[in-house]
């Protein structure tokens, strides 16, 4: 049966965020007292006038396949958001409505991507990326942002890894894992390297755009170097500003022959996103904005606890992100610990399951996202939940024989 399958499967993992919320939830459902910290999902409900034009379109019988690139009205919609929000003139036929961000990034590099073509990401990275470059028989090339820089690459280090291979650069900010964002001088600063290499096009992934705190302000590439316009693809969604992941609905805005290309990708794929999903998005992107401000207070509150509380177990450290709903946590002082059973900590996997087996707490280990020794913990989660769950991470290591410091 192994050969029956295709060869290019062997370059893929299982998402390990998923992994570790199934389990979780499977753990929950068997009876155990389990705190989840690894799903990337807010836990706002969707706001209600979103909801209220759904159940319209549903009354309209709005129920039918729409356009495979969105229907024009949400394609008009998302026009007006890259202008109004991010200074980017498209006119539709440069705009594609997939089911997702994720589909949005998978059409892409499947449409441009050829064997031997290289993809620059930036560690550590989301999950899916290296798998879909894969998939495409391209190669990953990995550029590690480094921890006392915040988690984000520098001119230098972007310079360094292009080479005539080069097709892609994908530069998600706000970040997942990190929740590092780039200001727009360091997106200057990345933009007169990519003007120097013309091969190389620009997949700007910006589904956190709206979650940034502190005053940080958010840019994207194309809009702080309009010169890199023509060979960037700004993609983006509802499913974390507006608290829609299980409607499914990620957009981009690029030039047309790729948009176009993308589209035949997508009709013999999965074809039309979900017709009562696009008027929901619709309403997202054209009605009120006020309820972010609420969203952001919470998250910048839930944030500086987590931050503060890791800060004080021993063994752990943690920088403050800018945006997005993750901590990216340094475990390095507990590798080598002694768990009660006499279990040794070998890795940041260990790390998490042994939070998640002693004390009820699920979080991802770093080396899932190509950077070690890490946790992604999410605080997309109640205050109540947060607190308790740092309670628990912090009598998880009480309870182990710390490796002596050399």
């Amino acid at each position: 049966m192994t050969d029956f399958f295709a060869a290019r499967l062997k370059q893929v993992k299982p998402s390990a965020t998923l992994a570790i919320t199934k389990l979780a939830q499977e753990l929950k459902v068997a009876g155990r007292d389990v705190i989840s910290l690894a799903a990337g999902e807010p836990d706002f409900d969707t706001p209600d006038h979103i909801k209220e034009a759904a159940m319209a379109a549903i009354k309209a019988g709005k129920t039918k396949y729409t356009a495979i690139d969105g229907t024009p009205e949400l394609r008009q919609a998302i026009v007006e958001k890259f202008k109004r929000d991010n200074n980017l003139t498209y006119a539709p036929n440069q705009v594609i409505v997939s089911n997702g961000g994720k589909q949005v990034v998978f059409n892409a590099l499947t449409a441009t991507v050829q064997k031997g073509d290289e993809v620059i990401i930036p560690t550590p990275y989301w999950v899916s990326y290296p798998d879909m470059v894969n998939l495409c028989e391209g190669t990953p090339v990995f550029v590690q942002g480094r921890a006392e820089k915040g988690f984000k690459i520098t001119a230098a280090d972007l310079e360094q890894a292009i080479t005539p291979r080069t097709k892609w650069l994908i530069l998600n900010s706000p970040s997942n894992p990190s929740g590092a964002a780039y200001t727009p001088q360091e997106l200057k600063d990345l933009a007169a390297v990519l003007l120097r290499h013309p091969h190389v096009w620009i997949l700007a992934d910006d589904i956190y755009e709206h979650l940034v705190y502190d005053g940080f302000k958010f840019s994207t590439i194309a809009e702080v170097e309009p010169q890199l316009y023509a060979r960037t693809l700004t993609m983006n969604g509802a499913s974390k500003a507006y608290s829609m992941t299980g409607w499914r609905i990620g957009f981009a805005g690029g030039p047309a022959d790729l948009i176009k290309k993308m589209g035949e990708i997508q009709g013999h794929s999965t074809s039309n996103a979900c017709s009562i999903s696009q008027a929901a998005t619709v309403a997202a992107l054209n009605g009120p904005h006020a309820f972010l401000n609420d969203w952001r207070a919470a998250y910048v509150r839930r944030r500086d606890h987590l931050v503060a509380r890791l800060n004080n177990i021993p063994g752990m450290h943690c920088h403050k992100p800018e945006g997005a709903f993750y901590v990216y946590a340094s475990c390095a002082g507990l590798m080598g610990a002694v768990t009660p059973s006499g279990a040794v900590l070998a890795d940041d996997a260990a790390v998490c399951t042994y939070f998640l087996e002693s004390e009820g707490v699920a979080a991802v280990f770093g080396a899932a996202f190509g950077f070690s020794p890490y946790i992604r913990i999410s605080y997309a989660t109640s205050d109540i939940a947060l607190q308790d769950s740092c309670e628990r991470m912090a009598r998880a290591v009480s309870k182990l024989q710390l490796k002596a410091a050399a």
